[in-house]
């Protein structure tokens, strides 16, 4: 039987390691994680560890699993919405409910399997699973992904990633009168403590910085302009619900009860500012709010002027 390798960094320290498992391959059971951790299968800095072990930020956790299929991952013939396209990068506008890369039992219709199909020749940048995508969205957020068709211009553009040289627009629509109408929120972020699958704010958390500017008040919500300085999982959702202030539709982090939206959350990344891997130009592209979410601002606007 093949054998699929996941590797990821551990970023909460303290964290149990059979925990961290659970929440990173939520469709495997606990006894299957135990297995896979008893037989060797899992290692922590390249060497076995036991369920209870208590991990270190920074630590590289590996995870050798079966692969159901030869080939996991393949190509795919989805509509790609191409922002720009050369033979060194490609600037995707990916639509919400799309998951970016696959997981384990979950490997179709991903905007890799897109990808793979719309330029085959990425299929080894990053391996199969990255096929050259050098960050990522959450399902449910719309907008703009980079990804690189080279080993060259992913190194580039993975350093652009780590320095915070890539600038990130996003536009969220929010529960609440957000004030003031600027800010800078800077709590560190890490694993739920009561719940590993989500992230919150988290003393001993990485470092996590963003800021925001109001666009548009409405009766009982406001739009915004959001702009991450970091790059934690969910940060922007995870600071906004922090600062009071939940994303509509946000089902982990908001108000579930809300109506407004119900097949996804409004958050959209807008704006991408970065340089070209070859050129050393620089580049900026945006991508529009989909019509639902530009729909629904509409509607918000006709109701403050009855």
């Amino acid at each position: 039987m093949d054998e699929h390798i996941v590797t990821f960094v551990a970023e909460t320290a303290g964290e149990r390691l059979d925990r961290a498992l659970a929440a990173r391959f939520p469709d495997l059971s606990r006894a299957q994680l135990q297995r896979l951790i008893k037989s060797g299968d899992v290692t922590v800095d390249g060497r076995p560890s036991k369920p209870a072990y208590h991990l270190e930020v920074g630590q590289e956790v590996s995870v050798t699993l079966p692969e159901e299929t030869e080939s996991a991952v393949l190509p795919e013939s989805i509509r790609l919405n191409v922002v720009f396209e050369d033979e060194t990068m490609l600037v995707v506008d990916k639509p919400a409910g799309m998951v970016v890369h696959p997981a384990y039992g979950h490997t179709t219709g991903t905007l890799v399997n897109a990808i793979l199909a719309h330029c085959p020749e990425v299929a080894h940048v990053g391996g199969p699973e990255r096929a050259g995508i050098v960050h990522r969205l959450d399902k449910d957020t719309s907008g703009l992904i980079v990804v690189a068709k080279t080993d060259l211009a992913r190194t580039a553009l993975q350093r652009q990633f780590k320095h915070r040289q890539v600038a990130k627009t996003y536009i969220a629509l929010v529960e609440g009168h957000v004030y003031p109408k600027e800010g800078v929120i800077e709590v560190p972020i890490g694993r739920d403590k009561r719940d590993r699958k989500r992230m919150g704010p988290v003393r001993e958390g990485r470092e996590a910085l963003t800021s925001y500017r109001v666009l548009e008040h409405f009766e009982e919500h406001t739009l915004v302009e959001v702009r991450p300085h970091t790059g934690r999982t969910h940060q922007i959702r995870v600071h906004l619900a922090w600062l009071g202030y939940p994303i509509v539709g946000d089902a982990v982090y908001g108000h579930r009860r809300q109506r407004l939206l119900k097949a996804r959350h409004f958050l959209h990344a807008a704006k991408l500012r970065v340089t070209h891997p070859k050129t050393q130009d620089l580049l900026e592209f945006e991508a529009p709010m989909p019509h639902e979410l530009m729909d629904l601002v509409r509607r918000l606007r006709r109701s403050q002027s009855v």
